[in-house]
């Protein structure tokens, strides 16, 4: 199984869209994606900024959400997308 980290802000309206797509990918058998939240819950936060550098380069050079994690293959993607972007980068590798 593949599994994902989302990092998202709860405000945040691109990971509103986002979460759509999100929700859809989670009902693959394949996919599983882990939500974080990193505007209000600190430990979150700090968690994302332990992959500065790979979310950072995903995102043009800062952290920033929404932000997808692959942690076993240490890359990133970041912004709003179509599902179906985020879908095929999921299952590059």
């Amino acid at each position: 199984m593949k599994k994902i980290v989302m990092f998202y802000g709860q405000e945040c309206p691109h990971c509103h869209i986002m979460m759509h797509a999100v929700e859809d990918l989670n009902k693959d058998e394949e996919i599983e994606i882990e939500k974080c939240e990193v505007w209000h819950n600190e430990e979150n936060a700090e968690r994302m900024r332990s992959y500065k550098e790979i979310i950072g380069q995903a995102c043009g050079g800062d952290l920033g959400v929404p932000a997808f994690l692959d942690e076993d293959e240490k890359r990133a993607i970041c912004g709003e997308m179509p599902h179906e972007k985020l879908k095929q980068w999921i299952n590059e590798k």
